[in-house]
């Protein structure tokens, strides 16, 4: 446990502040300094709606959203390695609601409107969204090691062609929106077979805008085509992705086939294999950043309330007292982009952190301008004092806690399947090929090895640095890296290498140029049999 007193000015604690822990203290900034700015300034009607001690709480939660058949329910169940209440699978689009996949003692199935009152669940407020939405939300709850980290939320199938026609009954993309704002990575699942993002693709992608760090993109079933077919969906992929994803940052995405059947093309595997592995270890690490993230959600709401109320209340203060206000109240809409460049000016405020115009004028035509709350500068000392010093403390108490007792990283189901053992990423290969093996792997090839060392004038059985440096600057890798496999392969320091050595350096050489990394020490299982002899390994 940790605590934190916020001195004042003087030494006293005016606000008789301390928190506990990080989740206590990000609580507590937000009820007691931006709570009172949005509710003064309706920042929950525009926007979106309060936060609740459950936000503050939950574990990270992943969302999963892609057209209907991308594999985003078998993605899951992949993860899990076991079926959840509620799934259904199939080429048709199966799901055709919101499920949350939780950890729960028992296994069974909540519905939404029992979900919206449960003040443990974090989903209280998507009351508002109303009964169309609950009656196709429900919570999953199993007992399962995955789900004891994170919660993973499933979506409904994104419509293309006629289909997208249909209404939902409710704001599908409002929904996404709330759950963007809140979950710690959003994942985007596409089919090789199924790149062409659909009108509701786009506007869901486009519900996202301002959380571009959490998106990742999959790119699923990616063993149905060869090389050359995968080469030209991945070009399209990120040329489709290049028109709805408005960042100067590549997104990133992951290729692979995430389900438990053999795999139709292997000449990838590898591939695959390495894929899957980087996006189970961002899966993994989600834990280990839920407190920054939560953090960083916290500051970006901030700058939004803060903007929010200069709006309103530039609002307010051009308004007429007595005559002419709804002409004057249109005047204002039609003006709102120029009245974003003056509060621009006047309160030096970046452009990014401004409301879409075009929403915000629509918006706007639901309300009395003059009924609007004028200024009040406290509540924005209030914030500004909050993201000027008391931020900065909780990023230090987040430091603490983890150097105290680091978060567990996600465990169990697929992400133990090839942890350890001969199945384990890299085993078998590039440096760690032969470390079971009972002979020197380096002896298989050292015959070749063998008639290169001859050629080079060996003195007294060993050649000299110069001559074996004109022999290895032919892999054509660069001297920094040469200068490592010399260190490595130099087992006795004499500088000069013996007829092992020199075949331990080819080999160092074969594995750098087949793309595998390099070790920082050399393992034992690599150290040439005579240097094993005469006990010189340490050296090595």
């Amino acid at each position: 446990m940790f605590s934190w007193v916020k001195q004042e000015q003087g030494g006293s604690n005016k606000e008789g502040e301390m928190y506990q822990t990080v989740t206590e203290g990000l609580q507590t900034l937000y009820t007691k300094k931006l709570l009172p700015l949005e509710e003064t300034y309706l920042f929950h009607d525009f926007h979106s709606p309060a936060l609740e001690p459950a936000d503050f709480q939950s574990k990270p939660m992943v969302l999963l959203v892609g057209q209907y058949s991308t594999g985003k329910t078998t993605f899951i169940r992949y993860l899990l390695e076991q079926d959840f209440p509620g799934m259904r699978i199939g080429p048709e689009p199966t799901t055709d609601g919101f499920i949350a996949v939780m950890h729960g003692e028992n296994e069974g199935v909540v519905p939404g409107n029992a979900l919206v009152v449960d003040p443990k669940k974090p989903f209280r407020k998507l009351n508002a969204f109303g009964n169309s939405f609950l009656n196709r939300f429900i919570c999953s709850q199993m007992p399962n090691q995955v789900l004891q980290s994170i919660s993973i939320i499933d979506t409904p199938g994104i419509l293309s062609g006629e289909k997208q026609r249909i209404s939902r009954g409710y704001d599908f993309a409002e929904v996404l929106r709330w759950f963007g704002e809140r979950v710690d990575r959003i994942i985007l699942l596409f089919d090789a077979h199924k790149l062409d993002i659909s009108d509701e693709f786009s506007e869901a992608i486009k519900a996202f805008k301002g959380q571009d760090d959490k998106i990742r993109v999959v790119l699923n079933k990616a063993d149905q085509v060869d090389t050359q077919q995968l080469m030209r969906v991945y070009g399209a992929l990120m040329w489709s992705l290049g028109k709805v994803i408005n960042t100067p940052e590549v997104v990133r995405v992951y290729l692979g086939s995430f389900w438990a059947k053999p795999l139709q093309n292997t000449e990838n595997r590898r591939l695959f294999e390495a894929e899957s592995q980087d996006l189970f270890r961002d899966i993994q690490s989600l834990p280990r950043n839920a407190a920054l993230r939560k953090l960083n959600d916290l500051i970006k709401r901030a700058r939004l309330a803060k903007v929010h109320a200069y709006i309103i209340s530039y609002l307010k203060k051009e308004m007429p007292s007595l005559f002419g206000r709804e002409k004057k109240k249109d005047e204002l809409i039609q003006r709102l982009p120029e009245i974003y460049t003056i509060l621009q000016r006047e309160h030096h405020i970046s452009p990014g952190d401004f409301p879409n115009v075009t929403k915000m004028q629509d918006m706007l035509q639901h309300y009395d301008f003059s009924k609007f709350p004028s200024l009040k500068v406290k509540l924005i000392e209030k914030v500004d004092k909050m993201l000027a010093s008391k931020i900065a403390v909780l990023m230090a108490m987040i430091r603490e806690e983890e150097a105290k007792q680091p978060p567990a990283m996600v465990s169990g189901g697929a992400f133990e399947g090839s942890q350890d053992g001969p199945f384990g990423q890299g085993y078998g290969e590039g440096i760690s090929a032969g470390a079971d093996a009972e002979d020197w792997i380096v002896s298989r090839d050292k015959h070749r090895y063998d008639e290169i060392f001859y050629t080079l004038m060996p003195i007294n059985g060993k050649i000299t640095g110069v001559n074996a440096k004109k022999e290895m600057m032919n892999s054509r890798l660069p001297n920094t890296v040469l200068g490592k496999i010399w260190k490595l392969a130099d087992c006795d320091q004499d500088g000069m290498l013996d007829d092992e050595e020199f075949a331990l350096a080819q080999h160092l050489i074969k594995i750098k140029l087949e793309g595998y990394e390099l070790p920082t020490e050399l393992p034992n299982h690599l150290v040439p049999p005579s240097h094993l002899l005469t006990g010189r390994q340490a050296s090595c």
